[in-house]
Formats: structure tokens, sequence, C-alpha cells
């Protein structure tokens, strides 16, 4: 049985409808798998190559690694010839997970003053103290 995108290539569509980039992109996460999609993101194409943004050097050295098997997978997923090369490119990639707590405004207040705990405050104070002296 065929792959959709095979199939979708096969119908010789006015290149309006798919482009080979936006067909890239959207198979790239069966071609990685769920654990290495959530770290990385498919970019765009450059001519046959195709720009992945990751998080950071070890992801980039980890999956220059695993180029060949990646393109192995990206050619079962959308056929021969569409890709033919890997480029990983580190980029802070925005995550969704807990967000942090407004910044204090600017009215004089020490950063201190927001920690709860008096101990740990008092610890922040003197431990900021010693590192502008």
């Amino acid at each position: 049985m065929e792959r959709a995108s095979k199939l979708i290539r096969g119908l010789r569509l006015p290149s309006e409808t798919i482009t080979a980039e936006e067909l890239v992109c959207r198979a790239w996460a069966g071609a990685v798998g769920k654990k290495i999609a959530d770290h990385t993101r498919a970019a765009r194409m450059v001519r046959t190559r195709l720009i992945v943004e990751v998080e950071d050097r070890i992801w980039q050295r980890q999956l220059f690694a695993l180029s060949r098997q990646i393109l192995a997978n990206l050619e079962k997923q959308i056929g021969a010839g569409v890709v033919d090369d890997l480029e990983f490119r580190i980029v802070a990639l925005v995550r969704r997970g807990p967000q942090r707590a407004a910044a204090p405004t600017a009215t004089g207040e020490d950063d201190g003053d927001f920690i709860p705990d008096p101990v740990l405050r008092g610890i922040y104070k003197a431990a900021r103290m010693k590192a502008q002296a």
C-alpha cells in the first residue's frame, strides 16, 4: 500500500496545491518519531536540502549521526529525490511549559522582597550583595 504523499505526488497537481517543502515539513514527525520531533522542527527546504532546527548542540550532533537513517525514512514517506541532504541548525525552540511569573515593576522594590520564605530571602540578599561587592 502506497503512502498518501506518494499518491499526491503522482497526481501531478498544480504546484500551488502542495509544495515539496510543505510535504517534507509535514512528514518530518512521522520520519523521525515523536521524541525527536518534540526537540526539532523541519523549518524549510533549500533546493533538496532540508533545514532542521534543533534545541542544542547535543541534539545537532546526535541527529547528524542519524542523518542517513532519517533520509531513508523520509524517502519511504515522501519518495526519492525530494530530500538529498539534512542540515541541523541550533535554534532556541519555543516550548510550551510552565509560564514564569511576571517581572516585578520598577518601583524601587528589591527583587528579594518577592521571595515569601524569610530564610531563603535572607540567603538570596546576602548572595546578591556578595556578588555585587
